[in-house]
């Protein structure tokens, strides 16, 4: 796939990638764009919309270890627009962001759009789904200089809209006829009770303490669902579209570094986002359609991988048409053993990149005045303004006490345990006691 997106991209004006979640798309669309670009050219060349946060985060950083030498800087909403106008006026070569938060620096003009030749739409179609028509067909109005589209999915379903003015579209399909991969077992969960919390708990009871993936098609449910799953014991984070980017950092944080095993979420997170990959899938409830139940179960079967997706239904509750008849119905009802423990718990501190903070910079703060051994540190990540860092938590109180009075690079920060748990943001009515 990566090998002909090289060669399509490179030779052609307008290109649609379609390849399943987890296949390598975003360095295909970016290994033939760095060869595009041109050093003595100033401005933004290339843009990159995707339709979450996440993704254009994530875009960013698989950019930035390729070391290119070119700039590039992110926009989206939930971030700082002073940073963000700051940051463009130094112009990158490559800009990535959500379409609202470009379409309002394009009518701000804090950079200068005219030099753009090579527009790429990042998960196109869940854009369009999310409402960014408008946003989108705005700033492609604005780009009278483009030479190159690329359009990107991991479903076969996409529809380019005439405003995109991809004439001429050379398709790469490479998603299977097959959708649902091999590799994938299904599994049908029977819930006695029509809220299906006790069968969710007895069946993360039977996963080993094994990390799960929990779709909910609501934002209220995610958060009701993941309060269920705390009163029982059992720590997770929830994670969607209403939160703060800072809590939505942070329960990602703590599900990629093994903080937390079990993110609650609903659709937002079935595609673009970076995080580890799943043994399990849980649709807690079912997708509405065929190609949401695709995409959520991209999360686990990944690349020759073996995995599980679990549907919960109530007994009366009617089987989607996606699900076949002949799926496998698993009894979860007698396991009730609380999974284990995370081994790590996440470190927040109070300094990122902005302030001239980095991993090597932690690493050797946690080690020496921490007195950490290297397996008792776990994933760093750095922020503008702020960085994680998993710690082992056996060693966690006793590393907190020695750092207390502790600066770092000659600069005193703020440095906590985070909670496991995502602080709610209003009560929700109990479904069960």
């Amino acid at each position: 796939m990566q090998i002909a997106a090289q060669k399509t991209i490179t030779e052609e004006s307008n290109t649609l990638l379609l390849s399943p979640t987890g296949s390598g798309k975003t360095l295909a669309f970016l290994l033939p764009i760095l060869q595009q670009l041109q050093q003595e050219k100033k401005g933004v060349q290339c843009l990159i919309l995707t339709p979450s946060r996440e993704l254009a985060l994530q875009t960013e950083q698989v950019w930035k270890k390729l070391s290119t030498g070119y700039k590039v800087n992110v926009c989206y909403g939930g971030h700082s627009k002073q940073v963000e106008i700051q940051n463009l006026s130094t112009p990158p070569s490559v800009l990535i962001g959500t379409p609202g938060r470009i379409m309002d620096h394009i009518q701000r003009k804090s950079f200068d759009y005219n030099n753009v030749e090579i527009l790429i739409l990042d998960e196109y179609d869940k854009s369009l789904s999310l409402g960014f028509e408008e946003q989108i067909s705005f700033i492609i109005r604005c780009l009278g200089k483009l030479k190159k589209r690329i359009f990107v999915s991991a479903t076969s379903s996409i529809e380019i809209p005439k405003f995109a003015g991809a004439n001429q579209l050379t398709t790469l399909n490479f998603i299977p006829k097959d959708e649902i991969k091999k590799e994938l077992k299904l599994k049908l969960v029977i819930s006695e009770d029509k809220d299906k919390a006790d069968t969710l708990f007895h069946l993360i009871c039977s996963l080993n303490s094994e990390a799960a993936l929990i779709f909910c098609n609501h934002r209220e449910a995610v958060e009701r669902t993941c309060e269920l799953l705390k009163e029982r014991g059992i720590i997770a984070a929830f994670y969607h579209g209403g939160m703060d980017q800072d809590d939505r950092e942070r329960s990602l944080v703590q599900f990629r570094n093994g903080s937390i095993n079990y993110l609650i979420t609903t659709d937002l997170a079935a595609r673009g986002l970076d995080i580890p990959e799943m043994k399990h899938v849980i649709h807690y409830h079912p997708s509405a359609t065929e190609d949401e139940f695709i995409h959520r179960n991209g999360r686990t079967a990944r690349m020759l991988a073996s995995g599980t997706a679990y549907v919960l239904l109530h007994k009366s509750e009617k089987r989607p048409s996606y699900l076949e008849e002949t799926t496998a119905i698993m009894d979860v009802s007698d396991n009730n053993t609380l999974p284990a423990p995370p081994v790590f718990t996440t470190l927040y501190i109070s300094g990122g990149k902005k302030n001239k903070l980095n991993k090597v910079d932690i690493v050797g703060f946690l080690s020496q005045k921490g007195q950490l051994e290297k397996d008792d540190i776990g994933l760093i990540e750095v922020k503008d303004f702020m960085s994680y860092a998993a710690v082992r938590t056996s060693k966690l109180k006793s590393m907190l006490s020695r750092i207390r009075d502790e600066k770092m690079k000659g600069k005193k920060y703020k440095i906590e345990a985070t909670s496991n748990i995502n602080k709610e943001k209003k009560p929700f009515n109990r479904i069960r006691k």
